[in-house]
């Protein structure tokens, strides 16, 4: 195996439902920390199974990771996967019955958790810390609640579910996207509330949950009023308020960057590797740049290289702690094999408590 460098920040994908011949040389390359799969990645589980064995034969600490909250984001849905519930059924549980409500995200959380890490997947980007104010399409029943409190809780019992299954958990989207009808996927959202008001209410959780959050994601939307740039590439939002004042010691990812709101930074287009630079500079451990294996993936070999231009020519370092935080999201114990999780009694009861 490669001899990979004291830091390794970049999670990318791979096109296809087997590895390829560019996949594994960008799997050995010394900046690839991680893989993200999506739906495409996706036959059945004897296919993700033995592709997930296939990453980790080449890479054993490479970070798998996959989208997989529940409800209308949910890369695996067939061949015995259960079909999870959207968070805000569980907000709307919690207004008949918060404790059975609490319960029931503890249960999605282990499902969840445990069907992946069968399937050889280390991490799901779950949950969503955003707060349901109503406007936002691309948030929307992926929040849990519009209450900064209730969503917490319940976060914070999925989470419990999760790590129960031995996976860690990524809050998203620091300090809150809930509040922006825009899609970052395609504009640059702006939300004008000022650092006071954020930190009462969307970015509460971050803070109740700063002892219990494993990772982070920031948002790709800019808070004018606090920094110019997208929370994500903002060295005040990463380093000076969620580490500083907030008190997270977990790893942070980049939302994707090659979603629109990432590469037009205070009126410029970047490219993909100077937004990257960007990002970990910032304070980001880890860079995400998804979708880009398509069409052979020459985006996905020029960001990797232009990268390591970047870091020599002093753009970007590393923070010495990003390689040890992303190691930490390993799974730490073996997981139950699909046939064994189907007669396990504690993920059958978490089965029987699903709303």
């Amino acid at each position: 195996m490669t001899e990979h460098a004291s830091h390794a920040p970049v999670v990318l994908d791979i096109a296809g439902t087997s590895l390829s011949a560019a996949d594994k040389r960008r799997l050995r390359h010394p900046l690839t920390g991680g893989l993200i799969l999506f739906a495409r990645n996706w036959e059945n589980r004897r296919q993700l199974t033995a592709l997930t064995a296939s990453i980790k034969k080449l890479r054993p600490d490479v970070l798998v990771c996959v989208d997989h909250e529940g409800g209308r984001v949910q890369r695996f849905r067939s061949d015995g996967f259960t079909a999870l519930p959207a968070m805000r059924v569980l907000g709307e549980m919690w207004m008949s019955d918060p404790l059975a409500a609490t319960d029931a995200a503890s249960a999605a959380g282990h499902v969840l958790a445990s069907e992946l890490r069968a399937c050889g997947v280390d991490l799901s980007f779950t949950p969503v810390l955003d707060l349901d104010h109503g406007g936002s399409s691309v948030i929307g029943d992926r929040a849990f609640h519009r209450d900064a409190r209730v969503a917490a809780l319940l976060a914070k019992s999925l989470m419990h579910g999760l790590l129960r299954a031995g996976m860690g958990n990524c809050g998203k989207h620091f300090p809150g996207h809930g509040h922006v009808k825009a899609d970052s996927h395609v504009a640059v959202p702006v939300d004008r509330r000022g650092l006071a008001t954020l930190l009462a209410d969307d970015a509460r959780p971050y803070e109740w949950l700063s002892t219990t959050l494993t990772a982070v994601m920031p948002a790709h939307v800019v808070y004018p009023k606090v920094d110019g740039r997208p929370a994500g590439f903002s060295a005040r939002w990463l380093k000076e308020i969620l580490r500083g004042r907030l008190g997270f010691t977990g790893a942070v990812f980049s939302d994707d960057l090659g979603m629109e709101a990432a590469r037009h930074l205070e009126g410029s287009a970047l490219s993909h590797a100077e937004a990257g630079a960007l990002a970990l500079d910032a304070g980001c451990d880890l860079v995400l740049l998804c979708n880009q294996s398509l069409d052979k993936g020459a985006l996905l070999d020029d960001f990797l290289v232009d990268l390591e231009a970047l870091a020599a020519a002093g753009h970007w370092q590393a923070d010495p702690d990003s390689e040890q935080r992303r190691l930490a999201l390993l799974p730490q114990t073996p997981p139950l094999a699909w046939d064994d999780l189907m007669h396990d009694p504690v993920y059958q009861r978490a089965l029987e408590r699903l709303p």
